[in-house]
């Protein structure tokens, strides 16, 4: 099917290649020219402007934004309702706060232009291992986008279902409409508060592991651990493998000081917006809020804990620490 992208960083670039890939028409738009030549080169079709994005399309329209959330994503969802009509769809797919998609979706109902979020994972890897996505919206908008769906979302890698699962269903797959407005970034949220949880075991663990040889201890319990040697071991039948050990064990291989890291670890907002949700809820989350506290603290000063913290960002999404940090 036909579909616009807006915005081709990192992932909204891989996104529409693996669309074209997939037989989609895609239609382009960046605020930077080089990067839309390069998808035309691809086989997309450029634009200069959002309002020849919306001319280009056939109705009914579907654009797919992938800028930054806060006041880019704003803007970029307000100035393309302008141009779209009733029955057209636009899909936020940044990490906007699921608030802001409630108060969005109602703005368009009024002028019956859909409005969906989705909360998109898949990092610089998207392109070659799909993204998993999470949409919240009107179901008639999601059933329609869900050729586009399909393509983007990993479909089941060879994972089996989980036992006793009889449902079947897109889950499966890699997608899932997780209910009305908001939702999708709902879910997506709380994704990334976990994953800071999970990030930070991580970190803590390797650390402890690092200064084993501690002057401070006696003589007879200290270890000269090899850690890439353990992060590879642990990948192999171990409870906790996971894609982030993986990215852990690549990193320790390539540098086993992680020198070319600092520490500093930035978060996103959406760690934040779990840990305000768990308040709202009056649900305990002492390792979630734990875990985005100790990026504050990255700030200050750095540990090997905090190394391995940007090593695994930098892994999945290509996360650059802050110049001068």
């Amino acid at each position: 099917m036909q579909i616009a992208m807006v915005g081709l960083g990192r992932m909204g670039a891989n996104m529409t290649r693996r669309l074209m890939q997939g037989g989609h028409d895609c239609v382009v738009y960046d605020r930077n020219p080089e990067a839309v030549a390069q998808l035309v080169a691809e086989g997309a079709t450029g634009v200069a402007s959002l309002r020849e994005l919306a001319e280009a399309l056939a109705p009914p329209r579907a654009a797919w934004i992938m800028v930054p959330a806060g006041d880019i994503t704003e803007n970029a969802v307000m100035e393309l309702a302008g141009y779209f009509s009733a029955g057209d769809v636009i899909i936020d797919g940044g990490n906007s706060y699921f608030k802001d998609d409630v108060r969005r979706a109602k703005v368009l109902a009024e002028r019956g232009i859909y409005y969906l979020d989705a909360g998109t994972s898949g990092g610089v890897w998207g392109l070659e291992r799909g993204f998993c996505l999470m949409v919240g919206g009107e179901a008639a908008a999601a059933k329609r986008l869900e050729p586009v769906f399909r393509t983007l979302a990993p479909g089941s890698s060879g994972i089996p279902p989980s036992p006793g699962r009889t449902s079947g269903g897109s889950a499966e797959q890699g997608w899932l409409h997780c209910g009305p407005p908001g939702a999708g970034h709902f879910v997506k949220m709380v994704h990334n508060g976990i994953e800071y949880g999970l990030m930070q075991a991580y970190a803590e663990g390797f650390d402890i592991l690092k200064h084993a040889d501690a002057d401070s201890l006696p003589a007879d319990q200290r270890y000269d651990f090899n850690l890439p040697d353990i992060a590879e071991l642990w990948r192999r039948g171990s409870v906790v493998t996971s894609w982030l050990l993986d990215l852990s064990a690549d990193a320790l291989a390539r540098n086993p000081e992680l020198s070319n890291y600092s520490g500093f670890v930035q978060d996103s907002g959406e760690g934040r917006w779990t840990v305000q949700a768990a308040i709202d809820e009056a649900v305990p989350a002492e390792v979630l809020t734990a875990a985005l506290y100790t990026r504050f603290r990255s700030r200050q000063q750095h540990t090997f804990a905090e190394k391995m913290l940007s090593a695994m960002r930098h892994g999945f999404g290509g996360h650059v620490e802050p110049s001068g940090k």
